[in-house]
């Protein structure tokens, strides 16, 4: 009865909040908000984040990059390197930056050098004139444990990381399996697994995988949550066989989910992983630059599963990034040498899996309501979903301000995690559940009282006012929403905000464009040849867009494409308008397919499309000029993994037939890519004909190929392009804290004839969902309303 008691004092206490705090919200800020025991501080936590965001100033820092190789010059010795220091200064990193100035930080500037544009290829320059060595060799062994059996929160954080679903969705799938027999029960804060599990998965594990990816004696987990709860065992394959999904009679959603279900659970008793990890360091001048590997000796668990990977195999390829064997006092030569910008960047939002991980952490809710918890936010319309991003609205920041400032106690995390506490006191017989309920809302400062007394203490025109700070308008809630408000001239202008506009995002210029595109109206661009309809530049609820015609009022709407990233309405001419209204657009038939390539936009962004296979496109392409030669390099590049893998992977791609040596240095090879086998010799590739087998393909054949090929130069590129391609192969993964840009500066060493054409890297930028403006136009109702 003391458990049935700690569920009802749960339950009361939920409406107490609810009931007492939602009306206020309604009379003070809008009507059908709501206020939750739990709801409100995961609000909070994704408001608290937004505000960091805001408060942001990017912070912009450059250093080197090599590409070196070890000798005699082969594809499999060349290897990336960073500097890290000049003199006795180490060089500024994305870690050094105040947040808030977007300057190194104050305890930091004596001991880091932040260097220019200029300054890093005065550098460059200099460096490109002197040796190169080996000075240093670092080399470690490692081991990396299996994860532990997935809990609620753990399957909520790992299915949204690997297969893109909401908690919501994992928890349904996850009661389907259940209840048709196929996993253990899903709502469980357990990682324990029962002698009957641990058994049967390590006799599949002797099975599949041999003897040696068995761990040496049975594991056996603890639960680190805070009062966890743990009736039940880990969420696992039901019985005792563990059968795969091929064994049973699932597809889609369900297969997906009961297959992360098995590999969790059979990795969780596998044997370790064993890496070895080297760092080399490389001194040129008087500066030093780094360059680590990683080469995975064991793959234990790997080899069942990685976590955040839905493809074992693919991500244990991607753990190889071995460095060529080098010694100490070894010359290298430098092939190229770039001067590289940075920007950083604000901290993450929230997604399901973080925000997830974050109540778990904080002891806030139990596992088995976060799924509920975060679909009421979004219902309520505290929140939307931007990419997998859980991004605040400008309501939350009023509510999350107004709770703050007279309710403190109720979205504190420590509160609630000792209401929480006691809770569990009341589930072991510690404390009386009446007495607990009667001091929380009857007590001298019970949650009743404290209401009554504050509630005319709250201005609501103050309650319904968002504050942002560094914004020179105001921001209010207001009966269909919220609206941005300035006076001008002795006049107060308004304009609704765009529903899918993030409150870090509204700027001094956006506030511009919405109240004046709002009294100015469409502006008449000019008229398109071939229907003759004005083509109009407006502003929508989402953004500026372009429309071909005015609108009718008919059921069929006129056609329009919203401005890409980085444009503003004053630079967009016809030329442009006509073009964007021409999206998506034919580049021209795939060599190898015969089918159309097309470029476009969507939501998350530029692309090329072939065949039902997307490429995204990077900095420096763009989606109005690209050109059919760039779009199937980008298709090249996706289906061999040049993304995210450094140079160091090329050794890892499937080599058909070694042709020898080029007359000019380097490699002939005959490589497996995703249309089909290529002749590749440094950065230049030959598709080879449909019906010429690779084994019949000799190097005489292959060198007046590649020589043609190379004759032709690279790809033609838009002028932005150009200006910021300079790096002949891809640098590695990219970056989690940086955005990078390279100069336009030439390249240090080259292939001796010329024949290896240089490709550039572009700089990784951040990416933005791009929802459409221009068919967003209508304002949406709110879905929400107060729980009675």
């Amino acid at each position: 009865m003391d458990l049935v008691r700690a569920q009802e004092t749960r339950r009361i206490l939920d409406r107490l909040v609810g009931y007492t705090v939602s009306p206020l919200l309604w009379r003070k800020i809008a009507p059908r908000l709501s206020a939750g025991r739990v709801q409100s501080v995961a609000v909070r936590l994704l408001v608290l984040r937004e505000r960091e965001r805001r408060a942001f100033v990017i912070g912009q820092y450059w250093d080197l990059k090599a590409l070196l190789n070890k000798r005699p010059d082969q594809p499999a010795h060349r290897f990336d390197a960073t500097l890290v220091s000049v003199g006795d200064k180490r060089v500024a990193t994305g870690r050094d930056f105040d947040e808030t100035t977007g300057q190194i930080a104050a305890n930091k500037r004596k001991d880091v050098l932040l260097l220019n544009q200029q300054e890093a290829e005065t550098l460059r320059n200099r460096l490109l004139k002197s040796a190169w060595s080996v000075t240093d060799l670092d080399e470690k062994d490692a081991q990396r444990s299996p994860y532990a059996p997935f809990t609620t929160s753990t399957l909520q954080q790992e299915a949204n990381r690997k297969l893109g679903w909401s908690a919501k969705d994992t928890m349904r799938v996850a009661q389907d399996l259940y209840e048709n027999g196929y996993i253990t029960y899903m709502r469980t804060d357990s990682v324990n697994l029962s002698e009957q599990a641990i058994n049967a998965a390590r006799r599949r594990i002797r099975e599949l995988y041999g003897e040696e990816f068995l761990s040496s004696s049975p594991r056996h987990y603890q639960t680190k949550t805070a009062n966890a709860q743990e009736a039940h065992e880990a969420i696992r394959p039901a019985g005792e066989q563990m059968r795969t999904a091929d064994e049973l009679p699932l597809d889609g959603r369900e297969r997906a989910l009961y297959d992360l279900i098995w590999k969790r659970t059979i990795a969780s008793q596998m044997a370790n992983a064993r890496l070895r990890l080297v760092t080399a360091t490389i001194s040129v001048a008087d500066a030093t630059f780094k360059a680590s590997g990683r080469t995975v000796l064991f793959a234990g668990f790997f080899r069942a599963y990685v976590e955040g990977s839905d493809d074992p195999d693919a991500a244990l390829e991607s753990q190889e990034q071995p460095l060529p064997p080098l010694t100490v006092g070894e010359p290298l030569d430098c092939r190229e040498l770039d001067a590289v910008g940075h920007e950083t960047k604000p901290p993450a939002r929230y997604t399901d899996a973080t925000l997830v991980k974050a109540l778990e952490a904080e002891g806030i809710g139990r596992p088995s309501t976060y799924a509920t918890i975060i679909d009421t936010i979004q219902e309520r319309g505290y929140c939307f979903k931007a990419r997998k991003e859980l991004v605040p609205t400008f309501t939350a920041f009023a509510v999350t301000t107004l709770m703050e400032q007279h309710f403190e106690e109720l979205v504190d995390l420590k509160f609630t995690a000792n209401m929480e506490q006691k809770l569990d006191d009341i589930a072991a017989g510690q404390v009386n559940y009446l007495t607990y309920l009667r001091e929380f809302y009857l007590g001298p400062e019970g949650l009743e009282r404290d209401v009554r007394t504050r509630e005319s203490e709250i201005d609501a025109r103050l309650a319904s006012t968002v504050e942002l700070g560094n914004l020179n308008a105001e921001v209010r809630i207001g009966q269909f929403g919220p609206f941005v408000a300035k006076e001008e001239n002795g006049e107060r202008l308004t304009a609704s905000l765009p529903k899918d506009l993030a409150p870090a995002d509204l700027t001094d210029e956006l506030v511009e464009q919405l109240l004046h595109g709002k009294t100015d109206g469409p502006v008449v661009l000019g008229n398109d040849p071939k229907t003759a309809l004005p083509v109009l530049l407006k502003i929508g609820p989402f953004g500026p867009y372009v429309q071909l015609g005015e609108d009718d009022g008919g059921k069929k709407k006129p056609k329009r494409s919203s401005l890409l990233k980085g444009m503003t309405p004053d630079t967009v001419g016809i030329d442009v308008a006509l073009a964007l209204l021409n999206l998506p657009r034919d580049l021209g038939e795939h060599p190898e397919t015969g089918k159309p390539v097309q470029a476009g936009v969507g939501r998350y962004g530029p692309f090329v499309v072939h065949d039902g296979i997307f490429a995204n496109l990077k900095a420096g392409d763009d989606v109005l000029t690209i050109e059919l030669g760039r779009a199937l390099e980008l298709f090249a590049e996706k289906a061999s993994g040049a993304r995210g893998k450094g140079r160091g992977a090329a050794a890892t791609k499937s080599v058909l037939k070694e042709l020898g040596e080029h007359p000019d240095g380097g490699a002939v090879q005959v490589l497996a890519g995703r249309y089909g086998p290529y002749v590749n010799h440094g950065g230049v590739n030959v598709t080879l004909p449909k019906e010429m087998k690779p084994e019949t393909v000799t190097l005489e054949m292959a060198l007046p190929w590649l020589a043609e090929k190379a004759a032709k130069g690279p790809v033609k590129k838009s002028a932005s392009r150009r200006k910021t391609s300079t790096s002949a192969a891809s640098n590695g993964g990219a970056e989690t804290k940086a955005t990078k840009t390279k100069s336009a500066s030439t390249r240090s060493a080259k292939a001796k004839s010329g024949s290896t054409t240089a490709v550039g890297k572009k700089p990784a930028t951040k990416k933005t969902a791009s929802k459409s403006a221009a068919t967003n136009t209508a304002s949406a109702t709110s879905k929400s309303t107060a729980k009675k």
